[in-house]
């Protein structure tokens, strides 16, 4: 049970039942991760409406933000997020344990191409100290194909990641996979 009191999708009403309805439709359930943004249900929405836009994004493929998750979560010491990122780079992407956990170790050997490594391995540098981010990481981006919009898309997402490793530890979030 989660330190703050959330919505159960049973009891939800208001904007809180229409975004698990909208959650529901896409993936079955509201998943403790999602829950416990119920306690605020202007923060629920701005997280699903950002959640959507990512799984959109024109450039940035769910592999890639997969892992860029799990990955990121790893540093942060999120259990809940690796292991649930690990289970869609597994379930939906197609990628084996072995090469879910090689990455894990080394973060390089992604099973992922060269343009979207380079973009995964900028996010978790950023993410480890974003003050080392030099303009020559933003040029090899460049060079490597990503628009700055694309650059700022993911440094945005590897934060966003940040913040809810921190929300879920923080807050005892129960694995719920």
């Amino acid at each position: 049970m989660p330190l703050i009191q959330t919505v159960s999708p049973q009891d939800a009403q208001g904007k809180v039942k229409e975004v698990y309805d909208q959650v529901s439709a896409a993936f079955g359930a509201p998943p403790n991760a999602l829950q416990i943004y119920s306690a605020s249900p202007a923060l629920l929405a701005e997280h699903w409406q950002s959640i959507g836009y990512y799984m959109q994004h024109p450039t940035l493929n769910f592999a890639l933000l997969a892992m860029m998750r799990m990955l990121v979560s790893q540093q942060g010491h999120c259990e809940y997020c690796v292991g649930f990122n690990e289970s869609l780079l597994i379930n939906h992407a197609g990628f084996s344990i072995e090469q879910v956990q090689a990455a894990k170790r080394d973060p390089a050997s992604a099973p992922l191409p060269p343009k979207d490594v380079a973009m995964l391995l900028f996010t978790l540098k950023a993410a480890r100290d974003s003050n080392s981010v030099t303009a020559t990481d933003i040029d090899a981006l460049r060079k490597a194909g990503w628009s700055d919009a694309d650059i700022l898309d993911g440094l945005n997402h590897a934060a966003n990641m940040l913040a809810a490793d921190m929300l879920l530890n923080a807050l005892k979030v129960e694995n719920d996979f």
